[in-house]
């Protein structure tokens, strides 16, 4: 039998979108992300989120399912708590499996929300850890951007979950396997991952007229991406905000990160000059590591809520301007609110 142990224990620059951490090991081969306009921090390790999806129900399609080979794999500790992982070696497949060690109570994961998670990996031929470490630190996943067998295994999954997947060699690092990381070609790959919490996929809130004239008008298709028309008349010289939908989660507080989907557009033109939708990744910032405008917009707003802000220059990115916005540019800002981390 192999056994491994492990324990898990304001500014407008340029920022990078939420991405796996020890990326090198888990994101999909190929997959590039683009630095959006809004989020400073790269690489992410976060803790407490809030803003968990709806459960949805049990009939979900799981890619892969339980087979021989990974009942044959056992973890011991509590979720999120990883302290032993046992399974005889070698240990082969011919197909992906995965079983279920812990059934969590929680919402349903689908591909298109953000995943909180811990994982391990292991070398199916040899039991030893694939990475030194092994169970890594909880970390925010969109699963369409990890290695397929990864994503496959989680589909499905429950919050709260624990699962063991036995992963073949195409599946983990694709035919020819990891040199670097020690994986051969004929190498399974093992993993233990703990589900810790997940985001909501768009605005789920309850819609909200608005009554103030004045703002941009907005159309929502079915999968959460907004379309904006801005008025033909002059810009608004002050700050204006509007709730589009009301979210039933938590208050985002001025500490808190929050995690969004946005789009931005220029009041003179209508032109877009950034979105998160466009490769359907969520971003993640500080309110304090934002445009002025946009962080009193957002603040005191409810999770689960879309919001629309109209932003004066001055409480944006001012006379400067920056690449892709023109010098006094009034902006408007269409936001989801997903979820915040504390």
């Amino acid at each position: 039998m192999a056994r491994a142990t492990g324990e898990s224990d304001a500014t407008q620059g340029t920022p990078t979108r939420v991405v796996p951490i020890e990326n090198s090991r888990v994101r999909k081969r190929g997959t590039v992300q683009k630095a959006p306009a809004l989020l400073l921090t790269a690489g992410v390790v976060l803790a407490t989120l809030t803003g968990c999806a709806p459960a949805t129900g049990n009939d979900c399609d799981s890619p892969v399912s339980s087979g021989d080979a990974s009942t044959l794999v056992d973890a011991t500790g509590a979720l999120g708590s990883l302290k032993e992982v046992d399974f005889p070696t070698p240990l082969k497949t011919d197909t992906t499996q995965v079983s279920t060690l812990i059934e969590g109570d929680g919402a349903r994961i689908t591909d298109d929300q953000l995943v909180e998670m811990s994982f391990a990996f292991y070398n199916g031929t040899t039991g030893a850890p694939v990475e030194e470490g092994a169970y890594s630190e909880a970390g925010i996943y969109l699963p369409s951007q990890l290695l397929p067998g990864m994503a496959d295994s989680i589909a499905c999954s429950t919050v709260g979950s624990r699962i063991a997947a036995v992963m073949t060699p195409a599946d983990a690092f694709g035919e020819e396997g990891s040199a670097q990381l020690g994986v051969a070609s004929n190498d399974a790959v093992i993993m233990v991952a703990d589900i810790t919490d997940a985001f909501l996929a768009k605005a789920d809130g309850t819609p909200t007229p608005v009554f103030e004239s004045g703002f941009p008008s907005v159309v929502t298709a079915a999968d959460g991406t907004p379309g904006i028309t801005v008025p033909k008349s002059d810009a608004p010289t002050e700050l204006k905000v509007a709730t589009l939908k009301t979210g039933s989660g938590d208050k985002v507080s001025a500490d808190d990160r929050v995690v969004v989907h946005y789009t931005g557009a220029l009041w003179d033109d209508n032109s877009i000059f950034d979105t998160s939708w466009d490769d359907e990744t969520p971003a993640v910032f500080s309110l304090d590591g934002i445009v002025p405008g946009l962080a009193t917009a957002l603040e005191g707003k409810t999770v689960g809520s879309q919001i629309i802000a109209v932003i004066p220059a001055e409480l944006a990115y001012g006379e400067q301007g920056s690449a892709t916005i023109p010098a006094g540019s009034t902006l408007v800002f269409v936001v989801d609110i997903l979820g915040t981390v504390n």
